[in-house]
């Protein structure tokens, strides 16, 4: 059974789903969606045409992490009983990550975590990620690690060596995959709209909706794309997609509106935000699956947190920590787009999360236990 819940926990499962169905005689697959995400999740499953064998469909407006837990637990804790799988995949770090390990574990399935040993070493940051996949990590049987970084950190923690495997991050499969595609008209027509497609501008694609960036944060955050937007006048064009969170929606809409240069978007499906950004200059993210899918498109990108448990980018030069301090913000992004050679020299970084076949590594991990 494939469990997710989110739109990136989508992204990153959907190449795993389409490689675990190429063995229909060995592998039987159920695709299990507590829709966590209702809308921005559907984005994906039509993007990659997948459809849920089992959807929860527990998503409600607005509610506290508690709430979401507790309707986790008591939604799905009947589907696993029914349903007794030989094996549990679970991906990254949501609230459904964590509360589907617990279920696994009390019902003796065993766990294989997608994305695992990413770590920032620090309990709120981000939060609760940070604690949900240590959580998951103590009943994994089997560590689906992107790099050797993250294989390094689950060694630190006492995990056995022999049930880790570096795969590389299935993000890449997915980018790998979607970018394949034709863009969509809708890009098209934000592109010439935007002054992008005929060269006169650049593109600054931003998305910010962290937890951690509720509140002051990301008026910090607004703070500074008004005050890139004002500097560069007609030379840049900010483009927005926001989330549909109104922790974020309210705050970036009562900021934002009306600003020259800077175009606000209902949240883009995932076809369309590859396009974009492709076509971007500059990126500026709290997003974890961005920070891995950008360095494959070559787009300098900054970071608008404290942390991130993806420092394999910021070593080898494809990211920069930023956090949400709007001067410092500001002022690496005017670097980067005044500066060629400093854009060249990040735009040029060796992307250090995969070669877009993680996906059938895992998959060749999963056989192994059952032929072995």
């Amino acid at each position: 059974m494939v469990i997710f819940g989110t739109r990136p926990e989508a992204v990153k499962m959907a190449p795993v789903i389409k490689a675990l169905r190429k063995y229909p005689e060995q592998i039987e697959v159920t695709v299990c969606v507590t829709a966590q995400h209702r809308e921005m999740l559907d984005q994906v499953l039509d993007a990659f045409n997948i459809t849920p064998d089992i959807d929860l469909d527990l998503m409600m407006p607005d509610q506290k992490l508690a709430q979401l837990t507790a309707r986790i637990f008591t939604g799905l804790d009947p589907v696993l009983e029914k349903h007794r799988p030989d094996w549990l995949l679970i991906q990254g770090d949501t609230t459904t990550v964590m509360t589907a390990a617990i279920l696994g574990y009390y019902q003796h399935i065993k766990i294989g975590h997608v994305e695992a040993g990413l770590r920032t070493h620090d309990k709120w940051q981000p939060f609760p990620e940070e604690i949900n996949r240590r959580i998951a990590a103590v009943v994994t049987d089997l560590h689906f690690a992107p790099t050797e970084n993250n294989r390094q950190n689950l060694l630190r923690e006492g995990i056995p060596d022999e049930t880790i495997k570096v795969t590389g991050n299935p993000a890449i499969d997915a980018l790998r995959i979607i970018s394949q595609q034709p863009a969509p008209p809708q890009v098209e027509t934000l592109l010439k709209e935007t002054g992008v497609a005929d060269g006169n501008r650049r593109l600054v694609l931003v998305t910010a909706h962290r937890r951690e960036n509720f509140g002051q944060p990301i008026l910090d955050i607004c703070c500074a794309l008004q005050r890139l937007a004002e500097t560069y006048h007609d030379q840049i064009a900010i483009i927005y997609p926001v989330h549909l969170n109104p922790n974020i929606q309210k705050p970036v809409y009562q900021a934002l509106s009306g600003v020259k240069n800077i175009r606000l978007l209902p949240p883009l499906d995932y076809l369309p935000l590859v396009h974009m950004m492709k076509h971007a200059a500059l990126i500026l993210t709290d997003s974890g699956g961005i920070q891995e899918e950008a360095p494959s498109l070559g787009v300098p990108t900054l970071v608008l947190r404290q942390r991130t448990e993806r420092q394999e980018g910021v070593t080898a030069g494809t990211l920069k920590l930023v956090g949400t301090d709007p001067d410092l913000i500001f002022n690496e992004a005017r670097h980067l787009l005044d500066d060629s050679t400093a854009h060249a020299a990040m735009s040029g970084a060796v992307n250090p999360y995969g070669d877009g076949y993680a996906a059938e590594r895992i998959v060749a991990a999963l056989l192994a236990t059952h032929t072995g």
